[in-house]
């Protein structure tokens, strides 16, 4: 399957290092016993969140005094293979580009074999809780954002 937003695929596997583990749930299947489609995105926002606390953004955001919060602006995913109840999945995050004030993020699901079994990117946004607008990030947040040893892995 080609998505849209890989160029390379292997190479774009290769790109990631910051990931979380999930544990299939029960509750996250549906009547045919593989994952629900909906539940993808729930991981990609566990790693996009465990991944922007590594570096730092989320404690700023979440400050009582604060301006600045990150809002999804869109989000895909590409299901490659089924994934069913009580199977351990690395779900990995990786900023592919950054603008003005957004990020693009992309997601890659592998499972206990190693095999990608899913795939996703999303842009997120960097904006003002007063103004509604988007609000820039600095040189110094940006770079921060796009640095290639953002490798922490999480299990």
């Amino acid at each position: 399957m080609k998505m849209s937003y890989i160029e390379n695929r292997k190479k774009w596997e290769e790109d990631f290092t910051f990931y979380i583990k999930v544990n299939v749930r029960f509750s996250e299947t549906d009547l045919f016993g593989h994952l629900n489609n909906t539940i993808p995105f729930v991981y990609f926002e566990q790693a996009r969140i465990e991944f922007l606390k590594s570096i730092g953004f989320m404690q700023h955001w979440i400050k009582n005094n604060s301006d600045i919060i990150p809002v999804v602006a869109d989000l895909q995913c590409d299901f490659l293979h089924q994934i069913y109840f009580d199977q351990t999945l690395k779900i990995y995050v990786k900023p592919e580009s950054a603008g003005r004030s957004s990020v693009d993020l992309h997601y890659r699901g592998v499972n206990e074999d190693g095999r990608t079994v899913l795939t996703g990117r999303g842009t997120m946004v960097q904006i003002s809780k007063g103004s509604g607008k988007s609000h820039p990030w600095s040189e110094e947040e940006k770079q921060l954002l796009m640095r290639k040893e953002n490798s922490t892995l999480l299990k």
